[in-house]
């Protein structure tokens, strides 16, 4: 169950060429990431200039986030045929073509007619990229996760992949700032009229200077060792994965609906439910949300060193524990005193960096050999359910409570609390077994 990463440097340090990689990886992660989500930021402005100026603006907007959420949809399909030639031609290939797949329709994006211009062509091709974008980061996440773990020595494998995923917070830092100075430098007309294409025009760029960047990147030690020794798949990869590793994807669904959870509700979610439950202003809202996304990236960091060093079974008991005690904290103060927003938003937006120890559960529960497309199955399937649900679920349930995003979170922790327990127990059970060997 525990397949750690093949390599023989295990113990050794990590050296200026593990930096480097893990570098230009994550630089790539979070430039594409910026990509995928910027969308959302312009939603109103889009809405208004794809669909026609008749529509209601409730129907366009819905019409808007339908396009912005068939990018989830479309991860799955993405993921798994990505990860399936990840795992027979090289991951380098793989972890390439995401970037340029999220560049070349985010550039797109940028240079697209409008309604008034091309009719109801218009929305269709914004859909179409939409649906390409998110094939490309079904593929990117996974693929980026087990990228480093290979490259990096075994006991910097947790440290490794929480760089990733900090890369990936820091995209949504960057699409906030970016926004924020867009709205600041134009009136609401220019931006209707054209400034609108900025920031899809300068994330095509973005990609592609990443995509120029990955070319320095070298294929993983541990794929050219199954290519040398001829122990690459022989099979279908993910019907290997689907038989014979069926414990490894129900751990890596469990632990994917906890990072999706966390990250909807706190960083995602949350600003608009502070405005709406508890009148904050909205440039307060965000400026926390800023800062609790500054402090989830620090977070992810010090849980990959934790997963490291003592474990992910502690490391996942711990922080779940925090998390549940930090969300509960913040959301019964917010109902009664707002003046603590943001220290209690930052140390939410910190303890939320659990999720950094995530991926090194994930990467250690599948064989090298079907590594990727067991890791970007589990983990794009179940992210699509966890995202869709949780904001239908979430708006639902605050018709009844106020505190819903509090007591759903506690419900999550509990999951990370199972899961937690149940690495000990795999720890305990592979130690004895070594012992009687």
């Amino acid at each position: 169950m525990n397949h750690r990463p093949l390599s023989p440097h295990a113990t050794r340090p990590l050296d200026r060429q593990d930096c480097k990689t893990l570098l230009l990886a994550a630089l790539g992660g979070a430039l594409e990431f910026y990509d995928f989500i910027i969308f959302v930021f312009f939603a109103v402005a889009l809405g208004k200039l794809f669909f026609p100026p008749t529509m209601p603006d409730w129907l366009s907007q819905l019409q808007t986030f339908g396009i912005f959420a068939a990018g989830y949809l479309a991860r799955p399909l993405g993921g798994i045929v990505m990860a399936h030639f990840g795992d027979l031609l090289g991951r380098k290939r793989m972890f390439t073509l995401s970037i340029v797949l999220m560049a070349l329709p985010t550039l797109a994006m940028g240079l697209l007619p409008t309604y008034a211009d091309i009719g109801m062509a218009a929305p269709l091709l914004l859909l179409a990229l939409r649906i390409l974008q998110g094939a490309a980061i079904g593929g990117e996440v996974p693929g980026a996760w087990v990228f480093v773990a290979e490259h990096a020595p075994a006991r910097h494998t947790g440290f490794a992949c929480s760089v990733i995923t900090s890369g990936l917070t820091a995209g949504i830092l960057l699409g906030s700032l970016i926004a924020t100075a867009i709205n600041l430098a134009f009136s609401a007309q220019q931006i209707a009229d054209w400034a609108w294409r900025l920031p899809f025009l300068i994330g095509g760029v973005f990609g592609l200077v990443a995509m120029q960047l990955r070319q320095w990147l070298h294929e993983t030690p541990v794929f050219a060792e199954l290519k040398a020794r001829k122990a690459l798949a022989d099979e279908l990869p993910l019907k290997t994965v689907l038989k014979k590793h069926k414990t490894g994807v129900a751990l890596s669904m469990f632990v994917t609906w906890f990072l999706a959870i966390a990250i909807v509700v706190t960083i995602l979610m949350a600003p608009a439910y502070l405005q709406k439950q508890f009148n904050i202003l909205p440039v307060d809202s965000l400026r926390a949300n800023s800062l609790a996304i500054v402090a989830l990236t620090g977070g992810c960091l010090v849980a990959g060193v934790l997963s490291d060093r003592i474990g992910s079974g502690l490391t996942f008991l711990g922080g779940s524990l925090l998390l549940g005690a930090a969300s509960y904290t913040f959301y019964t103060t917010m109902a009664v005193d707002s003046s603590q927003l943001y220290p209690l938003y930052t140390l939410l937006g910190f303890c939320v960096g659990i999720v950094g120890a995530v991926p090194l559960v994930m990467v250690r529960a599948f064989p090298a050999a079907v590594r990727f497309s067991g890791l970007s199955f589990s983990y794009n399937v179940a992210y699509a359910f966890a995202g869709g649900l949780t904001p239908v679920l979430l708006s639902w349930w605050l018709k009844y409570d106020a505190l819903a995003p509090a007591y759903y979170l506690l419900l999550q922790c509990l999951i990370g609390i199972g899961v937690g327990s149940w690495l000990l127990l795999q720890d305990r059970r592979e130690k004895t077994l070594l012992a009687q060997g």
